[in-house]
């Protein structure tokens, strides 16, 4: 079963009202326990060094943070909120992700980081978008230090582009960054798009799928399935991560993408296919009913190898297909698109 990681202590990172608040890793831990998921045992984390929030981030930034939260927190921008243990609890959240990654070195066949702050927004220098410290590049940078890991996966399907990540990994051609998410003209952080696929070596590394308001389950599996895989075969990664988003469903009160629950379980079934091993790092997603029924998706998808036979996987994704077959057009044009910018560097 997938392995979790999880703290009360991320309720500290007190937000009060704010969308991304504590009830929303309390939700997510409440539906894994109540379908018996948690039977590895739920992992503690501990929190990320300074050394490694240093791999990612100026000593300018970190002590920003760190001075800020120490003299009592507050709104960092408009929409990024800290509380006087912010800079611990987001430590926190980076060594959670750490955790997950160490258990899929040590033979979890996937493991899911449910930590708050989230991070994907966070760039080298700024905070942003909720997040202070990226903690999926904060895993990467000390996956590749402590255990000299060269190439990296990852995939983000979280609503919005995750922006601090693309950044930081931006001229690196070890890492791919795959993201699908809301076309960047309509929501944060207003970047995205596909004409951004890196820089120098790093060219076709950056590859984004940036799809319409009103897209659906039946745009993303289309688009995805002609993606993931053909590109993750000619990557060839030696370590997959995963920023996971419940922000993209339709009941999700700040986007305007229409995925439903099935989706879900579909994405999990997907990368498990595509890789025999995953770390997962929560993002958003802030409709709490959603949270609960999504993430039991999820887990029941990222473990379906273990409840079924090989066959079955793939006829209960299937299944899953047949209940969403409305592609809009917009979504082929744009895999259109895709295809014919990243032909130089993928067979599709």
């Amino acid at each position: 079963m997938t392995a979790i990681v999880y703290s009360e202590d991320y309720q500290k990172h007190e937000t009060g009202n704010h969308p991304e608040n504590k009830e929303r890793t309390q939700v997510i831990i409440k539906a894994i326990k109540e379908m018996d998921a948690g039977q590895n045992g739920i992992f503690e984390p501990e929190m990320a060094g300074e050394d490694d929030l240093l791999r990612v981030h100026s000593p300018e930034h970190v002590a920003k943070i760190k001075a800020f939260c120490q003299q009592g927190g507050g709104y960092l921008d408009f929409d990024t909120m800290a509380s006087p243990q912010t800079y611990q609890i987001a430590k926190l959240s980076a060594g959670g992700a750490i955790k997950a990654a160490k258990l899929v070195l040590e033979g979890e066949k996937s493991a899911y980081s449910i930590g708050r702050p989230p991070g994907h927004h966070a760039t080298r220098d700024r905070a942003m978008g909720f997040c202070f410290f990226n903690n999926l590049a904060v895993v990467l940078k000390y996956l590749r230090e402590v255990y000299n890991i060269k190439k990296f996966f990852i995939f983000d399907f979280d609503v919005h582009y995750g922006n601090g990540t693309a950044e930081i990994f931006y001229e690196d051609p070890q890492v791919l960054y795959i993201s699908i998410h809301q076309d960047p003209r309509t929501i944060f952080p207003g970047s995205g798009f596909i004409e951004e696929i890196g820089r120098g070596e790093a060219e076709g590394r950056n590859l984004n799928i940036p799809l319409p308001p009103g897209s659906n389950t039946s745009d993303y599996i289309y688009i995805l399935e002609n993606i993931l895989k053909p590109v993750a075969d000619k990557f060839k990664a030696d370590f997959y991560l995963v920023d996971v988003g419940f922000d993209g469903h339709q009941d999700d009160p700040l986007s305007s993408i229409n995925l439903n629950d099935d989706f879900y379980q579909w994405v999990a079934m997907e990368m498990m296919e595509i890789t025999p091993s995953l770390a997962l790092i929560l993002e958003g997603g802030y409709d709490l009913s959603a949270l609960y029924r999504c993430n039991q998706k999820l887990i029941n998808g990222l473990n379906a190898n273990i409840n079924f036979e090989d066959g079955n996987i793939k006829e209960n994704k299937s299944n899953l297909k047949q209940r969403n077959q409305k592609v809009h057009r917009e979504t082929k044009d744009l895999l259109n698109e895709i295809k014919k910018i990243f032909s130089p560097f993928y067979e599709f």
